[in-house]
Order: C-alpha cells, then structure tokens, then sequence
C-alpha cells in the first residue's frame, strides 16, 4: 500500500501512473500526484489529535487552497455522508474507534480521488457501519474511483470484482 500510495519507493522495477514514470520524481512532485490522485483510508486511522473530527476531514483541502467557507461546507457534507452528523466538533479521543474511522474515511474520500487506498477499513466498524462503508465503496467504483482494498477479512473481500492474495512477496488471483 505504502508503494502504490507514493509512501515508499519500490526497491526495482518501474511504477507508472497516468503515463507517468514515477521512480523519475522528487519527493514534492510525489506529493502533489500523492494529493491529487490516491486518498488514503489507514488501518490506524492517523487522524491529528488537536484538532476535531470536522478539521481532520478538511486537512486535505488545505493542500488544495480551498476558501474556508467551502473546505467547511465539503467537511460537514462528508461527515454526513458517514453517519457523523452532529459529531462534527468532537476531537478523536472523544469519539469511538468506529467513529474515528468514518472521520477517516470522510478525510481519504474528500478531494474525490481517481483511487482509494483502504487498509481494513471496517476494522474497527461494527458489522451494520462495516456494511454501510463497503457498499460506500462499491459505488465510489462504480462511479470510476479506483479501490484498493487490504483486507484479511474474505467476507469483505468477497465484494470485490478482483481479489488478488499476497503470499511471501507474491501475488495470486484468486
């Protein structure tokens, strides 16, 4: 996840993105392709805890030099759109691990990006929540966004077009 998110480089071969040859670029010309491309739904939630559940969904459109006016008005939407109305000021530690995750999820689906990285993200969900944000996925990739879901649970695995299992370094269909 950490290769294909632009978080690490790959030890050899080639990644190319949009006809791009990615290992060519600089650590901020990554991270402009990184913003504007991959959001990111992480295993741990990595949500900042000084700020509340509604800045942490906005953090990304800092990047994007949104108006403030705007960045909150997208913020509210999204947490809205993950069961979070009304949470909105509350800061993570004041928020259940389910909760956390949704105000993640909110954060990685906010600038709309062409892929999805999901680290287990109905971990921490319980399984109506864990239901709700897989069938959020599904109609984010049926809309174009590219998911790439990490999952040891084949229950959610099993909604997707294409699993592939990584074993000792390699990959299987399945």
């Amino acid at each position: 996840m950490n290769i294909i998110g632009l978080l690490d480089s790959p030890d050899e071969g080639e990644y190319i993105l949009d006809d791009i040859n990615l290992n060519e670029l600089h650590d901020s010309e990554l991270a402009k392709i990184r913003n504007k491309k991959i959001g990111f739904i992480f295993q741990s939630f990595n949500l900042l805890p000084k700020i509340n559940a509604l800045e942490n969904v906005q953090v990304p459109l800092m990047y994007y030099g949104m108006g403030s006016k705007k960045s909150r008005e997208l913020g509210y939407e999204y947490l809205e759109k993950v069961g979070l109305k009304g949470r909105e000021k509350h800061r993570p530690s004041e928020l259940s691990g389910g909760q956390q995750q949704r105000v993640a999820i909110a954060r990685s689906l906010i600038c709309s990006p062409e892929i999805v990285l999901a680290d287990e993200p109905t971990g921490a969900l319980d399984q109506k929540t864990g239901i709700e944000v897989i069938d959020m996925l599904k109609e984010l990739n049926k809309q174009g966004q590219t998911i790439v879901l990490i999952t040891h649970d084949m229950n959610i695995a099993e909604h997707a077009q294409r699993i592939v299992k990584m074993m000792d370094g390699k990959l299987y269909n399945v």
